[in-house]
């Protein structure tokens, strides 16, 4: 459980130029209070709960974190057992490496790595629109959201996860990928909650919610209905 004044905080969007930063604050506010978009460590470390969007490429991605400084500040909030939402990109770069440009080295949260869809027989790359989740255990973040229920995908890579206990929820486009990943106070999503109508708000609304109560870990495992 969290300090009481960590509890009390803002929910912070982490701005590093992402292209779905305000998209993302919009979706946080229309659930909660407007919440605030820095990139000043100072914000993380009264953030109640810290967001990291992203849309685009992985090496963009890790170059703005590590030109505004911000790779020890995530690592460090995120090791302290505070809670943590990725999103898209966000996603992607909590893993050790992404096949995007070669080998781009990404943040080391999870272990695995993020690898190219192959296309085929009617599916394209990017991998774009709706398609559903499955969930395969309980979380707190996920409350109240049936299993199968759709979401807005935009991307082109997806997460390859070394551990199976870090899935929370798969779909399946081509092969069946983790779409939202969850660990101890650290959850992600490759969908768009902020494009996903009222599955999608429930979603950021459930992690204010859980951030704000202090993260507290699910008691029980199973898949919801």
């Amino acid at each position: 459980m969290l300090h009481s004044n960590f509890m009390n905080g803002p929910i912070v969007v982490l701005d590093y130029d992402a292209g779905n930063l305000r998209s993302v604050a919009r979706a946080v506010a229309h659930v909660d209070i407007a919440p605030v978009v820095s990139a000043d460590p100072s914000d993380i470390d009264r953030a109640a709960g810290l967001i990291l969007p992203g849309v685009g490429a992985a090496a963009d991605t890790m170059a703005n974190l590590r030109s505004r400084r911000l790779v020890a500040p995530i690592k460090d909030y995120i090791a302290a057992g505070r809670p943590f939402l990725g999103v898209c990109m966000g996603l992607q770069a909590l893993f050790e490496w992404s096949e995007e440009g070669g080998h781009q080295e990404c943040l080391g949260i999870f272990p695995g790595y993020i690898r190219r869809f192959e296309p085929g027989e009617g599916r394209k790359v990017p991998h774009m629109g709706w398609n559903t989740v499955e969930w395969v255990r309980e979380h707190p973040v996920i409350e109240g959201i049936p299993s199968g229920s759709a979401f807005y995908f935009v991307h082109s890579y997806y997460p390859v996860a070394d551990d199976p206990a870090l899935v929370l929820g798969e779909t399946s486009y081509g092969v069946t990928f983790p779409s939202v990943v969850a660990r101890d106070n650290v959850v992600a999503t490759q969908c768009h909650p902020e494009k996903s109508s009222t599955h999608g708000l429930r979603l950021y609304a459930n992690f204010i919610r859980w951030a704000r109560a202090g993260a507290p870990l699910p008691q029980a495992a199973g898949v919801p209905r």
